[in-house]
């Protein structure tokens, strides 16, 4: 069964996540998730089969970022050692390019010399980083949440783009991710990874049915064991729903999807939060940190989310039921509606 979808057979560009189909049990990307991803959650992801990832600055300080690098690199290629024939997916690393990011050349440099598989990039689009992963047969991916995000991010040099769409965690676009996709796809035939309340292997199979090569699912692995986050965010997790999430500006200047829980437990009433926007504040700095340590980025994809387990468990499930739902949908495609 193939895993990624026919349109990246085509796809210009695309010849470097051609080669890692193989390598996926599902068409699946693990997002960044801010001060939840890690390395153990990374190495969890890719030797489960999907593409695990973290963001950059999640490292601190920042000379932890070189040893985050050599530890995921070290691990998964003692796991090759040891699993010749269930080889691990590649892992990626998420660039913050705003300008406020005082690491980020750093950063980057880092990335080129471990020679990061994937790169993501949010917050502006660089030609210079675009050139600088790709000069070494890396693959960069662009969050857009509009389709002039999309055009700019592709006409600065991205291999592909990812559709944040509306209800994914953290900063998060307005778009449905019908929409989004749809309006990317009269353009534009290269790689585009769908986020937007992604957490359970119908609605990966739902990404891939729309148009989409791979899902973005971050959500539905902060109630992991591996994860970063705390026990209290793991349980405000799993005891939500899709409603208790809330988007606003109120708290990095960006429209972003928090849980409901944590804004409560500042003190704060989530139906009355300030409308204003303020100067965003990029991940990197201290006061960006704080904040979202206290109020928990989260998306709308938590509805089967209902107890801490580790990773390969959460992944194991998704991809049966993906597969599942491709067959099912296989069905229906060839006997009708009705089947």
């Amino acid at each position: 069964m193939k895993i990624m979808s026919d349109r990246l057979e085509a796809a210009s560009g695309a010849d470097v996540l051609r080669a890692w189909r193989g390598r996926l049990r599902a068409p699946v990307i693990g997002a960044p998730l801010f001060l939840v991803s890690n390395p153990a959650l990374v190495v969890a992801q890719c030797i489960a089969g999907i593409i695990g990832t973290l963001p950059s600055l999640n490292a601190r300080p920042s000379a932890q970022f070189a040893e985050w690098l050599v530890e995921i690199a070290e691990a998964l290629a003692a796991w090759d050692r040891a699993h010749p024939d269930r080889p691990s997916a590649p892992f990626g690393v998420n660039l913050i390019v705003h300008r406020s990011n005082g690491r980020l050349d750093d950063d980057l440099a880092l990335c080129v010399q471990h020679r990061v598989p994937l790169v993501i990039s949010s917050m502006g689009a660089r030609p210079d980083v675009n050139a600088a992963i790709q000069a070494y047969g890396g693959v960069t991916l662009h969050d857009v949440i509009s389709q002039a995000h999309a055009r700019k991010a592709i006409e600065k040099g991205a291999t592909g783009l990812i559709a944040v769409a509306a209800g994914a965690g953290g900063h998060a676009g307005r778009l449905s991710p019908f929409a989004l996709l749809d309006e990317i796809r009269v353009w534009f035939d290269g790689p585009v990874a769908l986020s937007g309340a992604i957490g359970s292997g119908n609605a990966v199979a739902g990404a891939i049915a729309a148009g989409a090569d791979l899902a973005y699912v971050g959500s539905a692995f902060i109630a992991t064991e591996e994860s970063n986050a705390s026990a209290a965010h793991k349980q405000g997790v799993i005891d939500a729903s899709a409603e208790d999430i809330v988007y606003t500006p109120a708290f990095s200047g960006t429209p972003a999807n928090y849980l409901r829980r944590s804004i409560l437990a500042a003190g704060l009433d989530p139906d009355d939060l300030p409308t204003g926007r303020r100067a965003p504040e990029v991940g990197g700095q201290d006061k960006a940190a704080r904040t979202w340590s206290d109020i928990w980025g989260c998306g709308q994809g938590i509805g089967g989310v209902a107890a801490v387990e580790p990773a390969a468990m959460v992944i194991g499930r998704l991809v049966e039921d993906y597969h599942t739902a491709m067959r099912r949908a296989g069905v229906r495609a060839t006997e009708g509606v009705d089947a």
